[in-house]
């Protein structure tokens, strides 16, 4: 389905995958992005001075500002948020208000839009807990352990699901929440293993994992993922739910996804095993079957073609 002629607000714009859908939208529609510039992939992209774009350099705690910035639009997208295993574990606290409050400020001031065609919220995977294969998204969520640091994420992002539903319910917002599942690709930002792996790959740099190396997860390649995005956007029937989205064949054990990586590239690095010093998640594998049912998305490209396209990229920033 087609985009043209709306002022989109991005929130977390900078980021990955705010970006990357900014590259698909920026020729027929207005686009705001709001963003602290924690991460930066914007700095690289070819239509970072289109007249279409205009950047405003703000935070999703600080509600007037966010307000205002959002005046007239008629598509948010909420990406901000604290993310990454370790800046996670370094900062819960600022995890939590950030993800929770600046989720509550995000749709408190759509709200206040005279027209909103759409509002998507990113949850994310992690709403799973530990071991989950074939995740629906209706199945019960499992959190970890209270006071472990890694599930403040998960914790802070459900919340800010559950309330984007309540105001669908209670408000009628066209409110839509997406669970990505390890998205990867050129452009990538902070942290990610197959990101990581690459990079060291393309160097023949030594590869570390982290425990056994046993831990599964389902990859999905970066276009795949905004082609769900465009359809969470804009399909009639995504209003009012939750979708995982995700390439539920892309399945591989992180040793497994280090030596794929290792192989695909021709590269002479080593792999290497160190000890982890936080909880990990052990099993995720996404059930995509309500995402191509209701919306008809489907992920098409397979993880050697991912991998090769991503390291095409990072060739030329390394």
């Amino acid at each position: 389905m087609i985009i043209k002629n709306r002022k989109i607000f991005i929130t977390g714009g900078a980021g990955f995958i705010g970006s990357t859908l900014i590259e698909r939208l920026i020729k027929d529609n207005n686009i705001v992005v709001y963003d602290n510039f924690r991460r930066d992939s914007l700095a690289g992209k070819s239509y970072k001075n289109h007249p279409n774009l205009k950047i405003i350099n703000g935070d999703v705690l600080d509600y007037s500002s966010l307000k205002e910035a959002m005046t007239g639009a008629d598509i948010v997208v909420h990406c901000a948020a604290i993310a990454g295993i370790d800046t996670v574990i370094k900062k819960p606290t600022e995890t939590m208000r950030v993800n929770m409050i600046g989720t509550a400020n995000v749709l408190e001031a759509a709200q206040e839009l005279s027209r909103l065609d759409r509002l998507v919220d990113f949850s994310t995977s992690e709403v799973f807990g530990q071991s989950a294969f074939r995740a629906e998204e209706m199945q019960t969520t499992h959190i970890g352990a209270v006071g472990e640091a890694r599930w403040t994420y998960a914790v802070s992002k459900l919340a800010g699901e559950h309330l984007a539903a309540a105001y669908y319910h209670e408000f009628q917002m066209p409110v839509v929440s997406v669970r990505p599942f390890n998205v990867y690709g050129p452009g990538q930002v902070g942290e990610g293993a197959l990101r990581a792996f690459i990079q060291l790959a393309i160097k023949n740099e030594q590869i570390q994992i982290h425990g056994d190396g046993n831990q599964i997860r389902a990859w999905c390649y970066i276009d795949d993922f905004i082609d769900g995005l465009i359809l969470a956007i804009t399909h009639p029937k995504a209003v009012g739910e939750s979708f995982n989205i995700g390439n539920a064949r892309a399945v591989v054990t992180i040793f497994g996804l280090a030596q794929t990586v290792v192989r695909v590239l021709n590269s002479k690095s080593k792999i290497v095993f160190v000890n982890k010093n936080y909880a990990d998640v052990e099993l995720r594998v996404p059930s995509v079957a309500k995402a191509k049912k209701l919306i008809g998305f489907e992920a098409k490209i397979d993880m050697e073609e991912g991998i090769l396209k991503t390291a095409e990229f990072y060739k030329g920033t390394i």
